[in-house]
C-alpha cells in the first residue's frame, strides 16, 4: 500500500487527512486483518500511514524506567501502606498512562494461558478473525488495529484484541472459538476474587 499526497484535503476530526490518504486508511480498515494482515501477504516496506514524525523533544531510553508497582501492600490492614500503593498507581497513570504489576496473585500458568490465548486468536485464519473486527465499543468482544484510525496523524503497528468482562460476563457465544475457554475462566475467576 502506497500513500501519495495531493492537495485535497478532508477534515476528520483534528486530523486533516489528503483524499489518497483517506482512502489508503479505508482500505487498509477494510482489510479487516491489521498488520499482521500486510506482514502475512508479504509486505517488505513500512506503509506511509505507519511513518510518524521525529519527535525532538524525546529523552534518551536510558534516562527512564517504567514504573513497577508492587501490590502486596494493597491488602494490607495498614492503611498508610495502601494508600501509598494508590499513590504510585496515581503518580505512574498521570505520569507514563502505564505500569508494569508485580505481586498480583495471578499464578504464573495462568499469565503464559493468557499469552497463549492471544497468540491463538491472532494466528487463527483471517477470515476467522474478521467475524470480530469492529471499533464499536459496545461490543463485548473487539478486535481492530488502530481504535483511532482516520483521527491520528499516524498509525501504530500494533493489532488489539479487548474483552470486557464485566461488569456483564460476555455469552460464550461472542468470544472467540480459540480462547473461549480461556475468557470464560477469567470471568469466573474475577467474579469470584
Amino acid at each position: 500500500m502506497e500513500v501519495s499526497c495531493t492537495d485535497q484535503e478532508v477534515e476528520v476530526e483534528t486530523v486533516k487527512l489528503s483524499s489518497n490518504r483517506l482512502n489508503d486508511l479505508k482500505a487498509f480498515d477494510e482489510t479487516k486483518t491489521g498488520g499482521k494482515g500486510l506482514v502475512d501477504k508479504g509486505l517488505t516496506k513500512i506503509p506511509l500511514l505507519f511513518h510518524h514524525q521525529p519527535d525532538n523533544n524525546k529523552k534518551s531510553h536510558s534516562e527512564h524506567t517504567i514504573p513497577v508497582i508492587d501490590l502486596e501492600d494493597v491488602v494490607s490492614k495498614d492503611r498508610s501502606k495502601r494508600q501509598g500503593v494508590v499513590s504510585r498507581i496515581r503518580e505512574a497513570c498521570e505520569t507514563w498512562g502505564f505500569f508494569q504489576v508485580v505481586n498480583h496473585g495471578i499464578h504464573e500458568c495462568v499469565l503464559e494461558e493468557m499469552k497463549d490465548g492471544v497468540r491463538r486468536f491472532f494466528e487463527q485464519d483471517d477470515e476467522v478473525k474478521k467475524e470480530f473486527y469492529t471499533c464499536d465499543q459496545n461490543r463485548t468482544f473487539i478486535y481492530n488495529s488502530n481504535f483511532d484510525m482516520y483521527s491520528s496523524p499516524a498509525l501504530n503497528w500494533r493489532d488489539t484484541f479487548v474483552c470486557y468482562l464485566a461488569p456483564n460476563p460476555p455469552k460464550p457465544e461472542e468470544l472467540p472459538v480459540v480462547c473461549r475457554y480461556l475468557l470464560i475462566t477469567l470471568t469466573n475467576f474475577q467474579l469470584n476474587y
